[in-house]
């Protein structure tokens, strides 16, 4: 074996009840679909220049030398329901590399299945691999996407799939449901060990359960303001998908928006809009509480402490809202914003919702030409709110422009390009898979190439759901 991986793996130092040892499952034919060789770099990787080596790997068939698997336990509320034993059902953490953990994702069943199949079909692995490295374009925390390889064999959904195994990178794979699986089982102990843990490779100046609670509150409401700022739906925000590194993780049901509406929904399973756009800013903060009550038992459940994170949590709300009006500020030009600049922003997404405007292109068409028309000026409100709007930007020093361009993507993975990749890719064909990537890694650069990528979907193409992959 020529591929080399330097791993150094600490997870499995802490209590074994947070995870049990369990190798992949080798597949029948490994075929690699996409390997990403600069985060390969960055991990230290070496000697991957073997397709089939990196196929059999990376797929599970052939455990590389150093790496020490494992299936993470961890609980969480599932559409606000709790459920007190979870964990990585089809997936299988081989070891940390550079500080980063690598993960197989639908390398077969583990201890956590709960009578699941253990394994992924192509279409979300390719979805995951495209949208969670088009996040990273885009300057937002994800998980990022290492290899993707066919199984070469048949699972069954609704209909037989082909196989497929995705290689998540992550940060950690620590979750809130993480510390609620042990606060549950009044493993004070275990909480001790695990905050230790997460203090030490996210937050090394958080020494305390109230430092660390305030830290990963700060990083969840600063992700979920940039999830808006591009018209990003997670989906299906259950806080066993909640990374305590702050970074976006299981893009299942995942969508990016075209027409801009507030309650936005497109998760299948979300039949009650919990997830939708807009309620992304209060559910994070509903996560934050349970985070912190998973923390409690730290402090004793004394009544300062609950006091100290209860306050904590309520702050929230208005941090995040700080975090969003930069975002926004900044797709308006506006380099730093302030709390009246509230009411600029709501107005434009007001007209927007009115006019069904497309998300991603109006922010773009208000970069490139402020004054060319656009779906939005057929508002009436929109001619006295562009004079508003032309007046803040006179305040400033700064050239809008410059900012917009950095805020605002021309590309964003689009649902109808998504699915349409994925039905190719099921016959056999890549190409749009690799188009998609290529755009995508450069979000906020134009490319004559590409200006198909810009287009909304017509009426016949519009995607009006998207479906987890278990």
């Amino acid at each position: 074996m020529t591929l080399h991986i330097p791993f150094d793996n600490t997870y499995v130092d802490l209590p074994n009840r947070l995870f049990s040892h369990q190798k992949p499952y080798p597949v029948r034919a490994p075929k690699l679909v996409a390997f990403n060789h600069s985060l390969a770099t960055a991990l230290g990787i070496t000697g991957a220049e073997d397709e089939l080596e990196l196929a059999h790997v990376f797929s599970g068939t052939t455990v590389p030398e150093g790496a020490d698997p494992i299936a993470l336990f961890y609980a969480g509320h599932q559409f606000g329901n709790w459920n007190p034993q979870m964990g990585d059902g089809r997936a299988v953490l081989l070891g940390e590399s550079k500080g980063y953990d690598i993960q197989l994702k639908g390398s077969g069943p583990t201890p956590y299945a709960r009578r699941g199949d253990g394994r992924a079909w192509l279409g979300p692995v390719l979805r995951e691999y495209v949208v969670s490295e088009a996040m990273h374009a885009l300057g937002i925390p994800s998980t990022r996407a290492l290899a993707a390889v066919e199984t070469g064999e048949e699972i069954m959904r609704d209909r037989p799939l082909p196989g497929a195994v995705l290689t998540r990178v992550a940060s950690s794979h620590i979750r809130v449901g993480t510390f609620q699986a042990l606060a549950a089982r009044q493993d004070t102990d275990g909480l001790q060990a695990l905050m230790e843990y997460a203090c030490a490779r996210h937050y090394p100046d958080a020494n305390t359960p109230a430092a660390f609670l305030k830290a990963v509150i700060a990083r969840q409401a600063n992700l979920v303001a940039k999830w808006m700022s591009v018209g990003f739906i997670h989906g299906v925000m259950n806080t066993d998908n909640c990374a305590i590194s702050g970074e976006t993780i299981d893009y299942g049901p995942c969508a990016f928006m075209d027409a801009f509406h507030p309650g936005q929904v497109f998760s299948s399973i979300d039949r009650h809009g919990r997830y939708a756009y807009g309620n992304q800013p209060q559910i994070i903060a509903w996560n934050m509480a349970q985070l912190a009550t998973s923390l409690l038992p730290l402090e004793k459940n004394s009544d300062a402490a609950v006091e100290e994170f209860t306050n904590l949590v309520n702050d929230m709300p208005d941090m995040l809202r700080q975090f969003w009006r930069q975002a926004f500020g900044k797709k308006l030009g506006i380099a730093e914003a302030v709390v009246g600049d509230d009411r600029l922003i709501s107005q434009l997404l007001s007209i927007m919702t009115d006019q069904k405007s497309d998300f991603t292109n109006t922010f773009r068409d208000l970069t490139d030409s402020p004054t060319a028309s656009l779906d939005v000026t057929d508002h009436s409100d929109f001619q006295d709110w562009s004079i508003r709007w032309q007046d803040r930007l006179a305040l400033q020093h700064a050239v809008p422009s410059d900012i917009m361009r950095k805020a605002n993507p021309i590309f964003t993975p689009r649902n109808h390009q998504i699915e349409a990749m994925i039905a190719q890719a099921v016959d056999g064909d890549f190409a749009l898979f690799r188009q998609l990537n290529d755009a995508l890694a450069n979000p906020f650069e134009a490319n004559p190439d590409w200006t198909d990528l810009t287009a909304p979907p017509t009426d016949a193409e519009k995607v009006t759901q998207t479906f987890c992959g278990t």
